[in-house]
């Protein structure tokens, strides 16, 4: 879920146009990515797309395609995988799973019911990304002559960190705590396009990209890196999925603007809170994360052949569709190589 410091930013962040990001190296955080395609990608009844061997499919599908889109953009792509999470955030993802689960009863009993928009809705909360779909994406990435980094822990931490050491412009993710691991910017909304329905009401709002400049956002808010992280901590982040009790955003902003530190907060609360979670090590997997040292980045060709081999050989694709898709990207990379630009 990421830790919610929307009302601090929502003034901040300007909207993009994806032709600006044009010749640039974007470093997306891949299980993001990959779980709003499964979320979002699905039949009339909130069924997942798969092969006809029950492979889910819905992630390649939006994966390749929206990949395809961004590439046609000349838009250059570095997807990153997460590894081992922290110990603390076993906890968090433990209530992951149960919501999951409950999700899927609520989602069985929905379509007995014939209630297809509630099990629509249940469904995209239902999503898990297993170990064959992961190794799935990494095979159509390949194919597709996108790098992609495996990164030791979360998969954020090292993509900031590329944004900077220099080998990205930028990461994207929906969540904001690539800005607390420290990324130079952060653009959301670029895996995922279009009008997007409000949650429980039947309005649709326009999608667009957006960036956030981690330095813009510290010196608007007068505050260090280091501060934004403590108030993340009392927000709540991951790694202590519950923050503190009736403290908000702007609460936090206002505590740390005034004390400084989490241990100068003088509020017998918030001291008393401070006592049941290891907040330093909370800092250090945010300041001091463990990280993949990434030095280059190798863009190849694509292999449109391996590409309509594994995407409609094997997990059936539709091929006029997939061919229709690489064309059009073939013909917007030699026209990138036509003019002053080359595409690698």
């Amino acid at each position: 879920m990421g830790v919610d410091i929307k009302p601090l930013i929502d003034t901040l962040a300007e909207t993009i146009k994806l032709e600006s990001l044009r010749g640039k190296v974007i470093a997306i955080d891949a299980y993001n990515a990959l779980y709003q395609f499964l979320a979002t990608i699905r039949g009339y009844t909130g069924e997942p797309l798969m092969d006809s061997h029950g492979r889910v499919t819905s992630h390649l599908s939006g994966l390749f395609y929206r990949s395809v889109n961004l590439l046609s953009l000349g838009i250059k792509l570095v997807y990153v995988f997460d590894g081992k999470p922290p110990s603390l955030k076993y906890r968090e993802l433990d209530a992951r799973r149960r919501v999951k689960e409950e999700a899927m009863v609520m989602y069985e009993q929905a379509l007995q019911e014939g209630r297809l928009d509630d099990a629509r809705k249940y469904a995209q909360a239902t999503s898990i990304l297993k170990d064959y779909m992961v190794n799935d994406a990494k095979t159509l990435l390949s194919l597709m002559g996108i790098p992609y980094v495996q990164a030791p822990a979360e998969g954020e931490a090292t993509a900031a960190y590329m944004s900077r050491v220099g080998i990205a412009y930028a990461t994207a993710s929906q969540d904001y705590d690539s800005l607390l691991f420290g990324s130079t910017r952060l653009i959301r909304n670029l895996t995922i396009s279009g009008k997007r329905k409000l949650p429980n009401k039947n309005v649709y709002v326009d999608v667009e990209p957006e960036m956030i400049e981690l330095e813009h956002l510290l010196n608007s808010l007068s505050i260090t890196r280091e501060e934004l992280v403590d108030i993340a901590i009392l927000i709540g982040t991951d790694y202590n999925p519950d923050g503190f009790k009736g403290i908000g955003a702007k609460k936090a902003l206002q505590l740390i603007k005034k004390y400084k530190r989490l241990e100068g907060i003088e509020v017998e609360s918030i001291q008393e809170g401070l006592k049941q979670i290891d907040y330093n090590a909370i800092r250090r997997i945010f300041l001091e994360p463990e990280v993949a040292k990434v030095d280059t980045l190798e863009f190849k060709e694509i292999d449109k052949e391996g590409i309509i081999r594994f995407l409609c050989g094997e997990r059936d694709f539709s091929k006029e569709r997939v061919s229709s898709a690489l064309e059009r990207l073939e013909e917007a990379m030699k026209i990138s190589r036509s003019g002053l630009e080359r595409w690698f």
